[in-house]
């Protein structure tokens, strides 16, 4: 069954009245991610791997997956688009202030528009679902970068600039090479597998009463 951005919120929202928190599904998708990541590329030690993050829960998303594949022994580089105290909600500063405390992974934020890197690996953690309008700077710069290397491209939850309930896509977008979308799938995801790629659904560990009065 294919599900809205909208019942997704619901369902989340749900879990977390429950007592299952944001920041368990947050952790339980990143790892997720990493998990899948991990049977595409089986060697991620050493990898060069750059992830790009928004002030959103999509880049909370992104900072567990760079804590993952650090202990993985990945060569992790963190673009923050944005400068950390905006960072918007209370599960993605705990995640993002772990991070500091970390020396395996390298930090770079502010609003930056020029990217030198050459990586095996990058990871779109930019803007999620929660996308209207069209994509601004920082943003459009960053996910140019992306479209612009030969990297393997990893996109959590959904390919920057793609709506995931229509497939419409805004004046910029990603094209990724694999999506992991979280507990069930976005409407309009499957008939964009031109900018999704291989698309997995993986649960978060949501508990299936989260969907009651939803679905």
């Amino acid at each position: 069954m294919e599900i809205t951005v909208k019942q997704m919120m619901q369902i989340e929202e749900n879990g977390h009245q429950m007592g299952f928190l944001r920041k368990f599904m947050m952790e339980n998708a990143g790892a997720s991610a990493v998990r899948r990541l991990k049977e595409k590329i089986e060697n991620l030690d050493s990898k060069n791997i750059l992830i790009f993050a928004g002030l959103g829960n999509n880049g909370g998303d992104a900072f567990v997956i760079a804590r993952h594949l650090a202990g993985h022994g990945s060569n992790v580089v963190l673009v923050l688009l944005g400068s950390p105290e905006k960072i918007k909600t209370e599960e993605g500063r705990w995640n993002w202030e772990l991070l500091e405390k970390m020396n395996s992974v390298q930090l770079i934020t502010g609003e930056k528009s020029s990217f030198e890197y050459k990586a095996d690996i990058i990871v779109d953690g930019i803007l999620g679902t929660g996308i209207s309008g069209d994509i601004r700077e920082p943003y459009a710069s960053a996910m140019k970068f992306i479209n612009g290397t030969t990297a393997f491209k990893l996109a959590v939850d959904v390919p920057s600039g793609l709506d995931p309930d229509t497939g419409n896509t805004s004046n910029i977008y990603v094209k990724a090479d694999l999506t992991v979308t979280f507990h069930k799938m976005k409407i309009g995801m499957p008939k964009r597998k031109d900018l999704c790629g291989q698309i997995f659904v993986e649960k978060i560990g949501i508990p299936p009463e989260a969907e009651v009065g939803v679905l």
